[in-house]
């Protein structure tokens, strides 16, 4: 089974990327890498990290898990509609569907977590707002599970997230 890693072409988190790859890696999964373009990504630390598909020609239909990484860079799919329709489409058909530090606003955004509990990085004490404003019940924990959308607060949950992710796939 292949699961989708989202991730910015510049300014991915670093950690939240490789920490959660390598778990859903290790419990048997193939990851594959989608960024706004196929093509080289560059981390906000400095990893080189290789998107192998383009937001427009993914579908989460093919794939187990959609997950958005965050970092600096993830901000530019809070409006981004290709994005927006790959995480409506993950909820449509029954995905795992998940989010780690920034990247739970894109989720906001895009209209699925209304309802739902969810987590966000929350450092400027702005973001939990905007899950809010969008719908959600923000919790403030690490990791936050409703049903098949996982979302996590930042970079020190990165290893929760990832297991939470794998836990979930096994099911």
């Amino acid at each position: 089974m292949k699961v989708l890693l989202v991730i910015a072409q510049e300014g991915f988190q670093d950690h939240e990327y490789a920490v959660p790859k390598q778990i859903i890696e290790g419990a048997g999964f193939e990851v594959i890498t989608a960024s706004k373009t196929a093509g080289e990504c560059r981390g906000k630390f400095g990893t080189s990290a290789e998107a192998a598909v383009s937001l427009s020609s993914a579908k989460a239909a093919d794939y187990a898990a959609v997950i958005f990484i965050g970092g600096p860079g993830a901000v530019a799919y809070q409006r981004d509609q290709e994005a927006h329709l790959l995480a409506r489409e993950a909820v449509k058909t029954g995905r795992i569907l998940a989010a780690i530090c920034i990247a739970p606003t894109i989720l906001a955004y895009a209209g699925v977590l209304k309802g739902k509990q969810a987590t966000v990085w929350n450092g400027d004490n702005q973001q939990d707002k905007v899950l809010k404003d969008n719908g959600a019940v923000y919790v403030d924990q690490q990791v936050v599970v409703d049903g098949q959308i996982i979302t996590a607060n930042g970079p020190p949950a990165a290893e929760n997230f990832g297991k939470k992710i794998a836990e979930l796939l096994k099911v």
